[in-house]
């Protein structure tokens, strides 16, 4: 088969732990064709977000439309949009592709060090986005700010990703990253209410910069090669614990993961879950 061409729509991080420059690593890493629409471009470093500048909506529809009309994309990740116009842009795109392909909406809110990177207009116009997607993948902070519903507890959290599934009509990662604890539990819910749950201990590391960016994108590989819902997580999830742990230590702040996976044999995450 052929390498899987995955279409990342996001916004750029001159660090390069997070945003586009994570997604193609990741997508390069797990042996798919990264292409890409640049939704934003955001001075940051391992610090922080000093600024960031949209990318006109007119020049994120020129980047759609050249893409689909050679390329041809087999999955789509989307990340940071950046606006609410950018948002409905990338929808009105999105809604009529013949055939339809899986998205994976990673709906980024915040950065890992806590700069806003979507105004409560641009949220409201996420519903557009997760009603064409295939899977959800909100992080704890990311799925109360979606469904309004409390997400404390692990009880919680299934009954909340249920509800945006049911009403996006798709599958949703409920990230557990952002709990408390030793043990990190992600939770797949699909809308009907199935649940597969996934428990790690935590890893520890202060270096975690980029990896939502890097689980969506790993699952959007995954499902561009054909793998099953449950196969594309649980491969994505292995390949961003081994990225975890390979961290570089690079930056000052909360740096970056090691996509390249340091020592850890690149046969490793293939065999995994195989």
């Amino acid at each position: 088969m052929s390498p899987p061409r995955v279409l990342i729509i996001a916004g750029s991080d001159s660090g390069g732990g997070a945003g586009i420059q994570a997604d193609i690593k990741t997508v390069t890493m797990l042996g798919g064709f990264a292409m890409t629409v640049v939704t934003a471009i955001t001075a940051q470093n391992t610090i922080g977000v000093s600024d960031v500048d949209l990318v006109p909506t007119a020049m994120i529809e020129g980047q759609l439309h050249s893409v689909f009309q050679d390329l041809r994309p087999h999955v789509i990740k989307i990340g940071m949009i950046g606006s609410a116009a950018a948002a409905n842009a990338i929808a009105d795109h999105l809604a009529y592709l013949e055939p339809p392909i899986p998205i994976v909406f990673d709906p980024v809110m915040v950065a890992t060090s806590g700069a806003a990177l979507a105004s409560d207009e641009t949220v409201a116009a996420f519903d557009r986005l997760m009603r064409l997607a295939a899977i959800i993948t909100p992080n704890l902070p990311e799925l109360a700010t979606l469904t309004d519903q409390p997400v404390e507890t692990e009880a919680e959290r299934i009954l909340a990703a249920g509800a945006l599934a049911r009403e996006n009509g798709c599958a949703v990662l409920a990230k557990g990253g952002h709990g408390e604890g030793d043990t990190i539990v992600d939770l797949l819910v699909n809308e009907e209410g199935a649940v597969h749950r996934w428990a790690e201990q935590r890893i520890g590391t202060p270096h975690s910069h980029g990896t939502g960016c890097t689980l969506a994108s790993a699952i959007a590989t995954g499902l561009g090669e054909g793998r099953t819902m449950i196969e594309a997580v649980g491969r994505a999830r292995t390949y961003v614990r081994a990225a975890l742990a390979a961290a570089p230590g690079f930056g000052d702040g909360q740096g970056p993961i090691g996509h390249a996976l340091g020592v850890i044999p690149f046969d490793h995450i293939h065999r995994k879950d195989q």
